[in-house]
């Protein structure tokens, strides 16, 4: 984990007055006093700010699952199970959702009992992208494509909105196969960015969550995030 992080969940200071007490020399790692944030520390580093030792809680769990189509991203099953019966770790029910997923979309989905954490990944002011792949009802055709693309990139403003959508990335790779990079996360906003063109989401996939991308697993799997993938929140 880096350690502006491990600062940040230690002591609950804000980045900023984490990178004061660095700066300041504050902060040792092994009796070495360090001032770069992004130096990654491990779990049995000695870490003092002003002699002072620093812990985070034990126990944080941060779990990377492919999501299935046809599961909800809810704590109580209502009409169809939840994704923590996908997940076979002690006291499941403690975790929570960050960034949740419809029942009829599939994808990279993340959970942990650590709040503060969950905070940083959905919070709007970090501009994390998440990719999404699409398939579309109808056709588009080139021109269509390309208006498309350009209005994107520089906003949309959805229906019942008051602000437009921040500048997105949007590509085509066939008529009706498209992918979207997002940095914000409105209500079901790939679908409504769809609609505002005329069309409509059939299938929808989210492929990846800032460098967090689904490779190594199948459907309905999950694994526990490796330290850098926790520490780039």
């Amino acid at each position: 984990m880096r350690l502006d992080k491990f600062l940040s969940k230690a002591t609950e200071l804000s980045r900023s007055e984490c990178k004061k007490i660095l700066h300041r020399g504050e902060i040792t790692v092994n009796d070495k006093v360090i001032k770069d944030g992004s130096v990654h520390i491990n779990a049995d580093d000695d870490v003092l700010w002003a002699g002072e030792p620093l812990s985070v809680a034990d126990g944080s769990r941060y779990i990377l699952l492919y999501k299935p189509d046809g599961f909800e991203c809810t704590l109580k099953a209502k009409e169809y199970p939840i994704v923590t019966e996908l997940i076979a770790v002690p006291e499941v029910a403690s975790l929570r959702i960050a960034g949740r997923l419809d029942v009829d979309t599939t994808g990279a989905l993340l959970l942990s009992d650590d709040g503060a954490w969950l905070h940083r990944v959905t919070s709007p002011k970090r501009h994390q992208p998440k990719r999404y792949e699409i398939t579309l009802a109808d056709p588009m055709t080139a021109d269509e494509q390309a208006c498309a693309i350009k209005q994107v990139a520089n906003g949309i403003l959805l229906e019942g909105d008051t602000e437009k959508t921040r500048p997105a990335e949007l590509s085509f790779t066939d008529e009706t196969h498209a992918t979207l990079i997002l940095t914000e996360g409105k209500y079901h906003q790939v679908k409504r960015m769809m609609a505002y063109f005329g069309n409509k989401v059939i299938e929808l996939h989210r492929a990846s969550i800032g460098t967090i991308t689904l490779d190594g697993l199948e459907m309905g799997e999950s694994r526990f995030l490796s330290d850098d993938e926790i520490g780039q929140f």
